[in-house]
């Protein structure tokens, strides 16, 4: 996204998707908490690890697109391999935790589809 940015006035055209994406993925999470001492815990942990989820999709995306660009070294691929399996298992153990299933988490971004 920010290699694009300063190549050629690029950068209008992905601030406008950008936007457009962050407006649906708003629009997709939920308006109001549950704010009863029962549901407060459940309803951040759900908002939390949905965002987590969203990042984790984002930093496996440009993940690939660094290795199919070779940008990245055998060692680099490897490490960022083991950091991600990493996180995807602390994610499960999280979702176990709070008694949250991946459907829980899958937020629908609109005309981009729904994250899962």
């Amino acid at each position: 996204m920010g290699e694009d940015a300063g190549n050629g006035g690029g950068g209008r055209r992905d601030d406008e998707v950008l936007d457009v994406d962050l407006r649906a993925i708003a629009s997709a999470l939920p308006t109001r908490i549950d704010a009863t001492p029962e549901g407060v815990e459940q309803g951040l942990a759900k908002l939390v690890l949905t965002l987590i989820e969203v990042l984790r999709k984002v930093l496996e995306h440009q993940a690939v697109r660094r290795m199919d660009g070779g940008s990245l070294s055998d060692d680099e691929v490897e490490r960022l391999g083991l950091a991600l399996l990493s996180l995807d298992d602390r994610l499960r153990e999280l979702k176990n935790v709070f008694g949250l299933s991946d459907q829980e988490l899958e937020i629908d971004l609109g005309p981009l589809g729904r994250l899962r």
